[in-house]
């Protein structure tokens, strides 16, 4: 990977990949491609989304792949005092935002997207994740839009293997 500074992946990263277009069986590469540059110190993801990802059923291809593969160096705790002070200041303004349903604030509080925020904010990372803003929703709170607020650089997947010089090559016969 190219550059400075690192990537910091959401759960729904990993669950598109593996239900879309990177299958486990089809292109092993994407998920050795993520190993490699963990290993190289250029992304990571946080607990919070581990946990998400390991509440799938225990024979899931991903699961098994976060127990199994994935280094427990991988995901990032986030219980410093630096990132809680970051989220409580997350929290505040989605409770104070006249825009969202309460619903949608109550399952923002209980998910990995604030904490992704929060992290990316205090260590100067980029958020990675599929989804798309919607700055005048009121059922969802997206998680570009609180990485806009935030001023928290974000990208997609697909931007992120660009930037970081990531190819499939088929190496194979006919």
């Amino acid at each position: 990977m190219t550059g400075a500074r690192r990537y910091i992946i959401d759960s729904d990263v990993l669950i598109t990949a593996k239900n879309l277009y990177y299958a486990f069986d089809l292109c092993p590469g994407f998920w050795k491609s993520l190993i490699h540059h963990h290993r190289q110190g250029r992304l990571f993801s946080i607990d919070r989304v581990r946990g998400e990802l390991l509440a799938g059923s225990k024979t899931e291809d991903l699961v098994r792949w976060v127990r199994e593969d994935l280094p427990s160096s991988f995901f990032r705790p986030v219980d410093t005092a630096a990132v809680t002070n970051a989220y409580s200041e997350i929290m505040m303004w989605v409770q104070r935002h006249a825009n969202y349903l309460d619903y949608a604030k109550a399952k923002f509080a209980t998910g990995a997207d604030g904490w992704l925020v929060a992290y990316a904010q205090v260590h100067g990372d980029i958020v990675v994740t599929n989804e798309q803003p919607a700055p005048d929703a009121k059922k969802e709170i997206k998680l570009p839009d609180v990485c806009d607020q935030f001023e928290v650089d974000r990208e997609t997947t697909f931007s992120m293997l660009r930037a970081s010089g990531i190819r499939f090559d088929w190496t194979g016969g006919t």
